[in-house]
């Protein structure tokens, strides 16, 4: 029974059933391992993406407002220092305390001090403290003259030339913004004003995990603030201070993976461009992971359970697939042997052996109606060379009735009529008469000067063409065909007009071995959004060019097409004044060979 087993599957693996079915497994196990092991990266990534993101934008944020708030502080420090009348004058005033002076001043200055502070609940106290030991204030806490001999004083004085922050300690904390207070160019007093600590903590209140910290330290590598609830792994306050200096040496500003005294953390700091302050969030990267043990579970479980429904369809599937080959070969067979009439075995699956199936079939059809098809191609050929010699007579009366015009205008002393008659001739003689694709610009320059010879009579003003030819054997190089005239046709239509004293200029001459040719108008200019629309795809200004399908647009097309880059037009102009388009064409040599056109 064993022998019997190893025999058949041995049969089988060697079948194309079995093939497929070992491919399909191979296939389905890789692209589903795979799949699973690059979604369960990117969600780690994304984890960690996203708590990065959340903990920026909240620091950011925090920082907002906490500067908001210091510089709302910043100006009622600067409005205090300013104030002759109300602070400096009673900081100078000789009087003393427990006088009836004294009691003015105190009620006048702490007045005012209530009024800076009126409706804003995050200060706790504004205080101004005189070096003569005159002190005013209004808040809590208490403060009087003994102020004047504590560490914060003299920070003060040593840092708030401008504005000084600083953290008390010692007490109910509180972050206070100091100023001097100046007078004569000596220094008089401080003016201090207390922010309520707890919109610190409000502020700072971040913790993407529950075992995330947080620390603000100044400048000074003072914590201004640390998360209430620190884990017992946190690191301690002196490898903060390290971390503070190494960012603070490399501008900080990133969020980085770092190792802290044994342990993976991602770090995330922000540095206040205001008050020099910089924020550090420090989150465990294992906790932050938790999710992702249980996600790649999760993916292990539901990729085995894929993989076992992939391996019994692919071995479905793969006995379907050998079966519908087996009618397609016995069908080919027939063929073979010349039998087109054979009795049609219908496969309806909609894979690859039903689309051959259908493929094969049309082909056979179309074997038989090979013979049929052949005499029917005949007879559309004689029809397409009948319409070729009828192509060639139409030109033919069209140039012979336009010769009659002309000597008609001789005969009766029209030279107009003669002159526009002979140069219509000469102009479609040059577009239907000349199959060639390439002319020379000697060539291109005389289909312009017959344009030209026929608009004028439309707006009654000639216009004058002027050429300008750095080297006459540059008139001999090819150009693709009908590229000036549309130029030229599109700067008569729309540049000049009907404008009085109207002119074109031609130039051409040769840069780095390419053939340049310029075309100026004096006409009234165009935009940048309609040179856009010009070369752009949106069609052009106007109507199309009268006596070809081709504008400006189709010019550019073709060259570019043909040759690429660095090839093709480009337009420049300014309204009211010019329009002048430059084509770059490559240097191709000798002149091509004038057709034997229609004469």
């Amino acid at each position: 029974m064993r022998g019997f087993t190893y025999r058949r599957w041995q049969s089988i693996s060697s079948s194309i059933q079995g093939k497929i079915f070992l491919a399909f497994s191979l296939v389905a196990l890789l692209s589903i391992f795979s799949v699973s092991g690059i979604v369960y990266v990117n969600m780690r990534e994304t984890i960690k993406s996203n708590a990065v993101t959340s903990v920026s934008d909240s620091i950011r944020q925090a920082d907002e407002s906490l500067n908001i708030m210091l510089e709302e502080i910043d100006r009622l420090n600067t409005v205090v220092v300013i104030n002759k009348n109300t602070v400096i004058d009673t900081l100078l005033s000789p009087s003393e305390e427990i006088s009836h002076e004294w009691f003015q001043e105190q009620k006048r200055i702490e007045e005012f001090l209530s009024s800076l502070i009126a409706y804003k609940p995050y200060i706790k106290r504004i205080a101004v403290v005189a070096l003569n030991g005159k002190v005013f204030f209004s808040g809590g806490p208490w403060i009087d003259r003994t102020f004047l001999d504590t560490p914060m004083m003299d920070y003060m004085l040593r840092n708030g030339s401008r504005h000084a922050y600083l953290k008390q300690e010692g007490g109910p904390e509180t972050i206070s913004v100091g100023r001097e207070i100046r007078y004569d160019h000596e220094t008089i007093g401080v003016v201090l004003v207390d922010l309520n600590y707890d919109f610190i903590r409000k502020t700072y209140g971040v913790k993407p995990t529950a075992d995330s910290m947080l620390y603000v330290l100044d400048q000074q590598d003072e914590f201004i603030y640390q998360s209430d609830q620190m884990p017992a792994f946190a690191p301690s306050e002196t490898k903060i201070i390290d971390l503070r200096r190494e960012y603070a040496a490399s501008s900080g500003g990133e969020a980085v993976q770092k190792k802290i005294e044994g342990r993976q953390y991602i770090v995330v700091s922000q540095q206040s461009e205001y008050t020099g302050w910089t924020t550090f969030a420090l989150i465990p990267l294992d906790s932050l992971l938790t999710e992702s043990a249980n996600l790649r579970r999760l993916l292990l479980e539901a990729a085995a359970i894929v993989l076992l429904i992939v391996l019994v369809g692919s071995l479905k599937v793969s006995s379907r697939i050998t079966l519908n080959l087996r009618r397609l070969q016995s069908m080919m067979m027939l063929v073979k042997d010349g039998n087109l009439t054979f009795p049609k075995k219908e496969i309806k699956t909609k894979d690859e052996v039903g689309q051959l199936y259908h493929v094969f079939i049309g082909m056979v059809e179309e074997l038989q109606r090979l013979l049929e098809g052949i005499r029917v191609s005949e007879q559309e050929k004689r029809k397409a060379e009948l319409t070729a010699l009828q192509a060639q007579v139409r030109p033919h009366f069209l140039y012979n009735a336009l010769n009659t015009i002309k000597y008609l205008a001789k005969l009766n002393g029209t030279p107009n009529i003669e002159e526009v008659s002979g140069a219509l001739i000469d102009l479609m003689r040059g577009v239907l008469g000349n199959a060639n694709e390439y002319l020379t610009v000697r060539e291109e320059l005389e289909y312009v000067r017959n344009y030209l010879a026929i608009v004028k009579y439309r707006y009654m003003e000639p216009i004058a063409l002027i050429e300008q030819i750095d080297d006459p054997a540059l008139l001999n190089c090819p150009i693709i065909k009908l590229t000036l005239q549309p130029i030229v046709e599109n700067a008569v239509l729309h540049g000049i007009g009907s404008r009085m004293e109207g002119s074109v200029t031609i130039r051409v001459y040769e840069v780095d071995g390419d053939l340049m040719i310029e075309v100026e108008d004096n006409g009234k200019g165009i935009s940048e959004e309609q040179i856009e629309q010009l070369l752009g795809g949106q069609g052009e200004m106007g109507d199309s060019s009268r006596f070809s399908s081709m504008g400006v647009r189709n010019v550019h097309e073709r060259i570019t097409r043909l040759y690429k880059e660095p090839y093709g037009l480009k337009v420049y102009s300014e309204v009211g004044r010019f329009t002048k388009v430059t084509i770059r064409f490559p240097k191709l040599g000798e002149a091509v060979a004038e057709p034997e056109g229609m004469r």
